[in-house]
């Protein structure tokens, strides 16, 4: 009977079966009941069965799966060892081809003289044991003295402790009275050197005050004396030239100009009737406001006079914003530029700072005109410095500028500075200088700046005015230094008053602390003997503490040289070492010579062995693995049937619940519907066929082994019952084939 047939038979066995089942419940329900228990404790029982042999198969395929690796590992080491038994015996080859007497005798010849080495090593080995030995000696030795070194240290520091607590008691034992006298007396004796120190610095005051009287006194006798006698006198026929060539610059006139004014000749006649007064010879700072407002005035007196001679009745102006303007104007557009306006020869400078210029009268929205001269470079003795310059250098320079502008300036300017004194309501031909100020200023290199200011109300330039009177500002000038001075010798008689409350203040507290020790001699003398006593013992503590430091230095020392001498002998036995592993390895040379025959025969014996071992672990893998196959297999097969019987044994459940669940009409009916399902074989027999389908897939997807004829028919045979059972159960109630064959 094929198998296909078998199928189909068991099929109508599994219908005709389900058939009489359901006769027999409409017949005796309780009779149905007993035999479907029955049934599902069967069921049941194959269940518990084929999973405990799923259970007993899968522990004998571990078992297998180990036998394997162990197998597996055999091999590996058995072919790691034929590998290595191999080379073995290719160096046996060597050696034994390389066993010739000359090479022995050469290897003999080698370790005897490696010997000799050998022996010279351990001697140094032993000769540097001694010298590590007598410097540990010498280090112990070491160690001790300083450690009885610290240990006088420590208890000299306990007697500098000891003697510094018994001056701090015998101190405390002085009344607080006698400790606040002598604060007392510290902080009178502190006022007192202060307050003198005051009347020091108060007499230097004075001094200085004085001094600054007296230079002040002597610029007032210089500046009267220079204000009547230092003015500049021009001929009338000087006059009327310059009038005609203002008027009309031409070449004749110029010409007839020139041969009046004499040019350079008669600057220098000038520039000697300059009054030169000893008195004059002070030193000043040019920057000062005081010798500013004398400069200016001094300037502009000077230029007023010549207007008045030329016949202007329009006067100029000095003002302190004027000379403010002026200093602001040279610092920022000379100095901070470094524009040297005649350069170092007086024909290599840049000239004026026109662009300057232009930008300063923006600034003060008005009309500007600037004169300069050689200023501070016209003396005799040659260029001073700003920072040693005197009031009679300062004047010199103003009067000798403003006496070499009455001539002819050659070049470009012609008689342009000349224009710009004598000219009324215009300067070189630029309107706009109805009412002028003039400042003066020396830049950095030391030459002279004279600024003309058209002042208006909206510029203030006109303000804070000078008088014209070059006496009335040198007079100011005493004056403030006259004040100074009596302010400064006030100030003195106050410093002097309280350096005599102060020094009375020592006297009271000397003998307030007199009077208290007196009375506490015994705890002074307590105190003199404490400090004796403390510094004493601080003298012993520097002892100790040098001694201390001098062992711990031959510690230092001693444990030095022991670090050396170990290090000599790590050396020296390392070299012994060396030596005697290459003695060693000469040796082994020699008896693989002398022995070669027998390294030889044992090598091929050890190849020959392992090579039988890989044969004995390859056979015994291959067992190995037979076995584990045949586990597979055996598992697969218990696992299959495992699943036929929870099957089963949930079809049996199944229809235990509806025959006991039925009344005896759905029985009746159950059984024609069983009655039609009998005489309809066909639809059941496909129902069947498609379900096994399913099953023969399944049993492909899992089996990984073939399986014997007899468990293939009998595991289909129990599922075409079961599925016979499933498939009545369906036409009875209904179920849905998916869930039923899930």
């Amino acid at each position: 009977m094929n198998k296909k047939k078998m199928i189909r038979l068991t099929a109508l066995v599994g219908v005709a079966t389900a058939t009489g089942v359901v006769a027999e419940a409409n017949q005796a329900h309780a009779a149905t009941t007993t035999t479907t228990e029955t049934t599902n404790q069967t069921t049941n029982a194959s269940v518990e069965s084929t999973q405990a042999a799923v259970d007993a198969a899968q522990s004998a395929f571990d078992t297998a799966q180990t036998s394997v690796d162990n197998a597996q590992a055999n091999v590996t080491s058995a072919s790691n060892n034929v590998t290595s038994a191999s080379a073995t015996l290719s160096s046996a080859i060597a050696n034994k081809e390389a066993a010739t007497s000359e090479n022995i005798a050469s290897a003999t010849s080698a370790v005897s003289s490696q010997a000799v080495v050998v022996a010279s090593a351990s001697q140094a080995v032993s000769e540097q044991a001694g010298v590590v030995s007598a410097a540990a000696s010498v280090q112990a030795s070491a160690q001790a003295e300083a450690t009885s070194a610290s240990a006088s240290l420590s208890s000299s520091s306990a007697n500098v402790a000891s003697a510094t607590s018994a001056l701090s008691a015998a101190e405390a034992a002085l009344t607080s009275d006698q400790s606040t006298a002598a604060n007392n007396l510290s902080a009178a004796e502190s006022a007192a050197s202060s307050a003198s120190a005051a009347v020091s610095s108060g007499q230097a005051a004075v001094d200085n005050a004085q001094a600054a009287v007296a230079s002040a006194q002597a610029i007032v006798d210089a500046v009267a004396e220079v204000q009547s006698s230092d003015v500049i006198n021009m001929s009338v026929a000087y006059i009327t030239a310059l009038k005609n060539y203002l008027a009309n610059p031409s070449s004749a006139n110029e010409a007839a100009l020139q041969e009046v004014a004499k040019g350079a000749d008669y600057v220098k006649e000038l520039q000697q009737k300059f009054k030169s007064d000893a008195s004059l010879d002070v030193v000043v700072d040019p920057s000062d406001p005081t010798v500013q407002e004398a400069l200016s005035v001094y300037a502009v007196n000077l230029i007023n006079h010549l207007r008045n001679q030329y016949g202007l009745t329009t006067a100029f102006g000095a003002s302190a914003n004027a000379n403010v303007a002026a200093i602001d104007f040279v610092k920022k557009y000379y100095d901070d530029e470094d524009w040297n306006i005649f350069g170092t020869t007086g024909s290599d400078g840049k000239g004026h700072n026109k662009n300057g210029l232009d930008a300063y009268a923006n600034q003060l929205n008005t009309s500007i005109a600037e004169d300069a001269g050689s200023g501070l470079t016209t003396w005799v003795n040659g260029k001073a410095t700003m920072a040693t310059t005197t009031l009679h250098n300062l004047l010199y320079a103003v009067y000798s500028d403003i006496a070499t502008m009455l001539f002819d300036d050659g070049g470009t300017n012609n008689w342009s500075h000349a224009q710009s004194i004598f000219e009324d309501g215009t300067i070189l031909g630029t309107g706009g200088f109805n009412n002028v100020y003039l400042g003066v200023a020396f830049d950095k290199y030391g030459y002279a700046h004279y600024e003309l200011y058209n002042a208006t109300e909206g510029n203030h330039l006109g303000k804070n005015a000078y008088s014209l009177d070059v006496l009335t500002a040198a007079q100011a000038l005493l004056t403030n230094a006259q004040a100074s001075l009596a302010s400064a010798k006030a100030s003195l008689q106050r410093m002097i008053t309280n350096l005599m409350v102060a020094k009375a203040a020592v006297v009271a507290a000397q003998n307030q602390l007199a009077a208290l020790e007196n009375s506490s001699a015994n705890d002074l003398v307590a105190v003199t003997k404490a400090r004796t006593q403390l510094a004493s013992a601080e003298t012993s503590y520097q002892t100790a503490l040098a001694t201390y430091k001098q062992k711990e230095e031959a510690l230092k020392k001693a444990g030095d040289n022991l670090a050396a001498a170990q290090a000599s002998l790590e050396a020296a036995q390392a070299t012994l070492a060396t030596a005697k592993a290459k003695l060693a390895e000469l040796e082994e040379t020699v008896a693989n010579l002398t022995n070669a025959d027998q390294l030889l025969a044992a090598a091929q014996a050890a190849y020959e062995q392992a090579v039988a071992n890989l044969t004995t672990a390859t056979g015994n893998l291959g067992a190995a693995q037979v076995d584990l196959a045949k586990a597979e297999s055996q598992l697969a097969l218990a696992e299959d049937t495992a699943e036929q019987a929870k099957v089963r044994a949930a079809i049996a459940a199944q229809v235990d619940q509806q025959l006991n669940g039925s009344t005896a009409n759905d029985r009746q009916s159950a059984g024609q519907d069983a009655t039609s399902l009998k005489t309809n074989g066909r639809a059941l027999t496909a129902t069947v066929a498609t379900a096994s389908a399913a099953k023969q897939k399944q049993g492909a997807n899992q089996g990984r082994l073939p399986q014997t004829g007899n468990d293939d028919q009998e595991a289909s045979t129990m599922a075409l019952v079961g599925l016979g059972m499933l498939g009545m159960a369906t036409g009875l109630y209904g179920y849905k084939k998916k869930r039923l064959t899930k």
